[in-house]
């Protein structure tokens, strides 16, 4: 159970204050009946947008929250880098919202496709965690053919990035094309895709991530969209790591 007016500062829909002014207007229905009184407390459950109305809309979903988005190219995933961010994607308010939503993991301003925005921070250490093995995969389009040999190197486990002293963990790499390729890697290492390639003579020329776990990125997802993770995909994202 929560306090109304707590509950709704939290979800980002003002201060303590401003929620009791909206509650005295008559906004805020909870199972059909006018909430005035901000004190009242209301039991959080994935069934409370279907119970409690502001403004005659659905509640925005309490915490925990897991959203599934299609980056698109041209934005970060920080708060602090310059430039439009994913949060600019989202409702004006959950910037608002606390525990703040954060990127899990991040993807640059040049690579697009499937990220997972939450503020679970147990699920997002967990998906992050270079013990939980998940698996991320990688389109890339690249500047130069490929020379033939890139799989059986990204396979050993022996490569180096330049600057770093442990060798990557092995990755798979699919052949798609002459200047294609599909590369599923289990870290998160700083521009790890792009630096993969660079170490075999190579560049990424453009960068799209398609599957995180055993979770797709689905096809009718447009750049710049997002929705709410099922509880079955966010299981689906550890669904390999722990066959």
């Amino acid at each position: 159970m929560a306090r109304l007016d707590r509950l709704l500062a939290n979800l980002g829909y003002g201060s303590r204050k401003e929620v009791q002014a909206l509650a005295r207007t008559g906004a805020i229905v909870f199972d059909g009946q006018a909430i005035k009184d901000t004190g009242y407390k209301v039991p959080i459950s994935a069934e409370l947008p279907q119970r409690l109305t502001i403004g005659g809309a659905p509640v925005d979903p309490p915490a925990p929250l897991t959203l599934l988005m299609h980056k698109p190219l041209g934005v970060v995933c920080s708060h602090r880098e310059p430039g439009r961010s994913v949060y600019e994607l989202l409702p004006r308010r959950w910037r608002a919202r606390m525990p703040a939503l954060s990127t899990v993991g991040r993807l640059d301003l040049d690579t697009s496709g499937l990220l997972l925005i939450t503020d679970d921070g147990p699920f997002l250490h967990r998906v992050i965690s270079p013990r939980s093995h998940v698996a991320k995969r990688y389109v890339a389009e690249l500047a130069r053919p490929l020379r033939g040999d890139e799989a059986a190197v990204f396979a050993a486990g022996e490569l180096m990035l330049e600057g770093e002293t442990d060798p990557l963990a092995p990755a798979v790499l699919e052949v798609l094309g002459e200047r294609r390729a599909r590369l599923t890697i289990i870290e998160g290492r700083y521009h790890q895709v792009r630096r993969m390639f660079a170490a075999v003579g190579n560049h990424v020329e453009a960068l799209h991530r398609d599957r995180v776990g055993r979770l797709d990125l689905p096809d009718a997802l447009a750049p710049g969209e997002w929705r709410i993770l099922t509880p079955d995909e966010q299981a689906a994202i550890f669904a390999e790591s722990e066959a």
